[in-house]
C-alpha cells in the first residue's frame, strides 16, 4: 500500500509538471504563481509556519493543560455548581443520600448559594441511583401549603417539575427516580421520571399560603419522603436536617479545587457522545475514569490558573450582556433565566452547543426549569445596570421605586446579591431582602408606592426600606412570585435603580 500511495503522489508531480500548473498560469491568476520545481529556493507552499515565524510559548505542556482547564470550566459548569451543592451538604452538614434539607426559616447570608431567595424555606435532597430507583413522595397541594421546584440530573438538566405545574399537577404522589438504561417493570402507582445520570438532586421551595404562617410552611415540607424502591414495603424513618444557622457553602470554587469536583462527576457519570472529546482532553490533566486524580505539577498550576481565568471572563460577560437579553428594552433588567433560543436551557442546538451562554446561566443559577413556559411560576428581573446604564458600583447607594400595585398574585421582594459571588451579602444588618411582607414596617410614598435604597449605609429616616451592601458591588433582583398577564406581555415595566449618591 505504501508503493502504491508513494507512486501515486509521484505521478500526480510529474503531471502537475507535464501540463504547467502553477508555473504556467496566466498574467492576473488568482492562484499562486509557482517556482520551476527543483530549483534551490524553493520551499513547499504549505506545511510550515510563515518564515521568520517564532513560537509564542516555552511551557506547551503548560499552555496544552491550561487551554483544556480553562474550556472545562465553561463546559462543566452546570454540573460543577449543582455537585458543589452535594458536597457541601455532605461535607458540612453531614448529610447521606436520602436525607432531606428543609430549612426551619428563610435562608440568610450563611446560605451561600446561588442568588438564592430569602423569603421562603429552602429544602434539598441528593439521591444516588447507582443504588437502585429511589422514591419521592410529594404532599398534594392545598390551602395549608404547596411545594414547587425540580428534581435535576448530574447535568442539572430537570428531568421532573414538581408543583401545581409539575408532572403531580399539585395532587401530589410518588415520582420514582430511575437510574440510566432502568428497563424493570414500573410499579403502578408510581410517577417515573427516568434520569440520564445516576447522581440527583432536588430543590424545593415551601410557599406561605394565604393565612398561613412562615412555620406552617416549614411543617407541610416536613410531610415529603424519599427512600430506596427496595425499602418501599417498611420505609425507614425520614431524618430532616435543618441548617437555618449553619455556615453552608454551596457555590464553586474558582482554583484548583474545581476541578476536584469535576473528577468527582466524570467518573461517575455516563459520558454523553456530544461530551466525549471533551472529556478525552481532561486526561491531560489527570482526570480518568477509573484512575485516582493525581495531577502534576505543572496541570495543577495550569488548573488553578484556568479557573480564575474562567471566572473573570464569565464575569466579563455579565457586564457585557447583548442587548436581547434585556427583558425590557429601554431598562437595564435581566431575567436570571436567560434561556437559549429554544426557551430551554441545555444550549444545543442542530449544528453547535453554546458553552459560554451554558456556563453563564448555571454560574449565577441552579433549579432552572426544563422549559421557559410563557407564564413562568416566577420571574427575577436582575438589574445589571442603573436607569443611565451605567454598572452598579460598590460604596455607592441606589434607590427603586416599587409601584403600589405589583403584577403577582402571590407576593414580590427584592434581594440584594454581592456581584462577585451571585450569593447574598454579609452585612450590619444581615438583611438580603424586602418584600411585599415587610410593607407594614416600610415608610410608604402618598400614592402607596415605596422607595427601597441599596448602599452601604441608610439614607437618614429610611432604615426600614434599606437593603445593606457593606463594600461589595450589588447585583439587585427584582423577584415576581405569580406574575400576572401584565407582567408576561409587558405591558407593566419595572423602573430602573437609579443613582442617589
Amino acid at each position: 500500500m505504501r508503493f502504491t500511495v508513494v507512486s501515486l503522489c509521484v505521478a500526480l508531480t510529474a503531471a502537475c509538471a507535464t501540463t504547467g500548473t502553477g508555473n504556467d498560469d496566466p498574467e492576473g491568476s488568482a492562484l499562486p504563481r509557482y517556482h520551476a520545481l527543483g530549483s534551490p529556493t524553493d520551499e513547499p507552499l504549505g506545511g510550515q509556519p510563515p518564515e521568520g515565524a517564532q513560537p509564542s510559548q516555552v511551557d506547551f505542556d503548560y499552555q496544552v493543560k491550561y487551554q483544556r482547564a480553562f474550556e472545562a470550566v465553561l463546559w462543566a459548569m452546570p454540573a460543577a455548581s449543582i455537585h458543589r451543592f452535594r458536597a457541601a451538604a455532605f461535607e458540612h452538614l453531614g448529610l447521606d443520600n436520602n436525607d432531606i434539607i428543609a430549612y426551619s426559616a428563610a435562608a440568610t447570608p450563611r446560605l451561600e448559594a446561588l442568588t438564592a431567595n430569602s423569603s421562603t424555606p429552602y429544602i434539598a435532597a441528593y439521591a444516588d441511583l447507582r443504588q437502585g430507583p429511589v422514591v419521592l413522595e410529594v404532599p398534594a397541594a392545598g390551602p395549608d401549603g404547596q411545594l414547587y421546584g425540580q428534581v435535576v440530573d448530574a447535568w442539572q438538566s430537570t428531568i421532573a417539575d414538581v408543583g401545581p405545574k409539575g408532572a403531580d399537577r399539585g395532587k401530589g404522589g410518588k415520582y420514582l427516580l430511575t437510574p440510566p438504561d432502568y428497563e424493570q417493570p414500573v410499579p403502578a402507582g408510581y410517577i417515573q421520571v427516568p434520569s440520564p445520570n445516576y447522581l440527583v438532586s432536588l430543590g424545593f421551595r415551601s410557599i406561605v399560603m394565604p393565612g398561613k404562617t412562615q412555620q406552617n410552611a416549614v411543617d407541610f415540607s416536613h410531610r415529603l419522603r424519599m427512600y430506596n424502591l427496595d425499602e418501599a414495603a417498611n420505609p425507614p424513618q425520614q431524618r430532616f436536617v435543618d441548617p437555618v444557622g449553619d455556615r453552608y457553602p454551596t457555590t464553586p470554587f474558582y482554583d484548583e479545587r474545581f476541578f476536584d469536583d469535576l473528577y468527582d462527576i466524570v467518573t461517575v457519570e455516563p459520558v454523553r457522545p456530544i461530551d466525549k472529546q471533551m472529556v478525552g482532553k481532561l486526561e491531560s490533566l489527570g482526570i480518568v475514569r477509573g484512575r485516582p486524580f493525581e495531577p502534576d505539577d505543572t496541570a495543577k498550576r495550569a488548573m488553578r490558573q484556568a479557573a480564575i481565568d474562567a471566572w473573570y471572563y464569565l464575569q466579563n460577560y455579565f457586564d457585557h450582556l447583548p442587548a436581547h437579553r434585556f427583558y425590557w428594552p429601554d431598562r437595564h433588567y435581566a431575567s436570571l433565566l436567560m434561556a437559549d433560543n429554544k426557551r430551554a436551557f441545555d444550549y444545543e442546538y442542530d449544528d453547535s452547543i453554546d458553552i459560554t451562554g451554558r456556563a453563564a446561566q448555571f454560574m449565577w443559577c441552579t433549579y432552572v426549569p426544563a422549559v421557559l413556559a410563557d407564564d413562568p411560576a416566577t420571574q427575577y428581573m436582575m438589574a445589571m445596570a442603573d436607569s443611565d446604564g451605567n454598572l452598579l458600583e460598590a460604596g455607592k447607594t441606589y434607590k427603586v421605586d416599587i409601584p403600589a400595585q405589583m403584577p403577582v398574585e402571590q407576593f414580590w421582594a427584592v434581594t440584594v446579591y454581592d456581584r462577585a459571588t451571585f450569593g447574598f451579602i454579609y452585612a450590619d444588618p444581615p438583611r438580603t431582602t424586602l418584600s411585599s411582607y415587610d410593607l407594614e414596617s416600610m415608610r410608604k410614598n402618598p400614592d402607596g408606592s415605596v422607595t427601597l435604597y441599596v448602599g452601604p449605609a441608610a439614607p437618614d429616616g429610611m432604615e426600614s426600606n434599606w437593603i445593606p451592601t457593606a463594600d461589595k458591588r450589588p447585583l439587585p433582583a427584582v423577584r415576581f412570585y405569580g406574575p400576572t398577564a401584565e407582567f408576561n406581555d409587558k405591558t407593566f415595566k419595572m423602573p430602573d435603580f437609579t443613582l442617589v449618591r
